[in-house]
């Protein structure tokens, strides 16, 4: 996806049992789409820190979801009761879906896990890449690219760095 493109429908079964859409999130002031699965340490590395930023940024009206879309055939660790575990476990407090399709993920453009897609109030992606500077230490990061992206939308302004590359494993495609 290009910075400004509007993001793409989807209709997912989750690990909550229910299903979502893109208009699930209708009501909120932005979207941040999590392309993510179980088994990457990439993703484990940084799930607490997209746990604390779905915390602190729901209470100002921005939605998470994760989305995973890696070949469960391939890689059980990644299928539909493994990610109900995983979100036990984790405390992921935001939706997490089953991309069986991938539909979703090419949709996207989505590479790696984690990846991180934000969509403005209009749908509108504003920010792509990863959430910030250090994947390894969380007290090392100098810069929250996810945290300057999200405060700039609510605060009705550009996103000062629209585009990072992400850092990860890659999609596991069928």
């Amino acid at each position: 996806m290009q910075i400004g493109e509007s993001a793409p429908a989807f209709s997912l079964p989750s690990t909550d049992g229910k299903t979502w859409s893109l208009d699930s999130f209708a009501g909120s002031k932005a979207l941040v789409v999590v392309q993510m699965c179980n088994h990457c340490p990439y993703v484990v590395a940084y799930q607490d820190r997209l746990n604390d930023a779905a915390r602190k940024y729901a209470a100002r009206g921005v939605a998470f979801v994760g989305i995973n879309s890696n070949d469960a055939e391939k890689y059980p660790s990644d299928s539909l009761e493994a990610m109900q575990t995983r979100v036990r476990e984790a405390g992921i407090p935001f939706p997490y879906l089953h991309d069986e399709s991938q539909a979703t993920a090419r949709a996207l453009g989505a590479e790696r896990t984690p990846e991180l897609f934000v969509f403005d109030a209009e749908r509108k992606l504003v920010y792509h890449g990863r959430l910030d500077d250090n994947h390894d230490n969380p007290d090392a990061v100098t810069q929250c690219y996810l945290c300057d992206a999200l405060d700039a939308v609510l605060a009705g302004q550009a996103v000062p760095l629209a585009e990072t590359p992400a850092v990860g494993c890659t999609v596991k495609w069928k």
